[in-house]
């Protein structure tokens, strides 16, 4: 699809051969997929070549966070062919995000790989706001706190966040049009639950918001057909964007 409101799926299993038939199934419909934590330590960096084998990109979503020279060491071995994005939390500082940047470069520049976007986690979209308040930074809006997040980001050089949707159009207006947002907590309306998002938008109204990509997981994954799930969040995804003036 391309553009704002791109679709990534999220791969939340620990098999292999479950991730690699979802993304069959749902290529070339969808192109880029979210590998986290429970798939990269189930199996390791092979899931992630045998996903660009089949021509599909990666977002992958390990959300370091450790003193810099750990993070900047760590993430420059996941610099390989197929991850388009990858991420660390903007918690651990612009010393670390500085790092992580620049293990990056230096890692693409060694293996002659072109060098993925890294992002920043800002707060988790199973975070309310008052849990903010009460338990992470009492006095402490939550959004106020998540632009201001982007905004160390973008002075590190770093590529976008991860926001909800409720953060964007306060990044957009802090950070510039070209700052990415991937927005995870999307939920269709005719998703039978939640889960334990707490932030969370349909996906039109995400793509309104001005959200660059839309991470959907179970809602698809764990429907009855993956395919027609996703073919139907990429119809109101494509509604959306008509509406929003983004074309198609």
């Amino acid at each position: 699809m391309g553009g704002k409101g791109e679709v990534i799926v999220a791969l939340d299993t620990d098999s292999s051969d479950e991730a690699l038939s979802l993304v069959e199934r749902l290529m070339p419909d969808i192109v880029m997929y979210k590998v986290g934590m429970q798939l990269f330590y189930s199996c390791g960096p092979a899931v992630i070549h045998n996903i660009a084998a089949l021509g599909a990109r990666v977002f992958l979503d390990l959300k370091l966070h450790d003193i810099p020279a750990t993070v900047g060491r760590a993430i420059a071995t996941l610099v390989m062919r197929g991850v388009d994005i990858l991420d660390v939390h903007a918690a651990g500082g612009s010393d670390m995000m500085k790092e992580a940047l620049a293990g990056v470069s230096a890692a693409s520049r060694a293996s002659g790989v072109q060098p993925p976007r890294v992002i920043a986690v800002t707060v988790l979209t199973s975070i309310d706001r008052d849990t903010y308040t009460r338990e992470i930074a009492p006095g402490c809006d939550i959004g106020d706190a998540v632009v201001r997040m982007a905004r160390i980001a973008r002075e590190c050089g770093l590529a976008g966040v991860v926001t909800s949707a409720f953060e964007v159009a306060g990044i957009r207006k802090a950070c510039g049009e070209d700052f990415v947002t991937v927005v995870p907590g999307v939920r269709p309306a005719w998703a039978a639950d939640a889960y334990d998002q707490r932030r969370y938008m349909t996906p039109r109204q995400a793509v309104l918001a001005g959200a660059d990509y839309l991470v959907v997981g179970r809602p698809i994954t764990r429907a009855e057909s993956p395919r027609n799930a996703a073919l139907a969040v990429l119809d109101e995804v494509k509604e959306a964007r008509h509406d929003a003036g983004h074309g198609c």
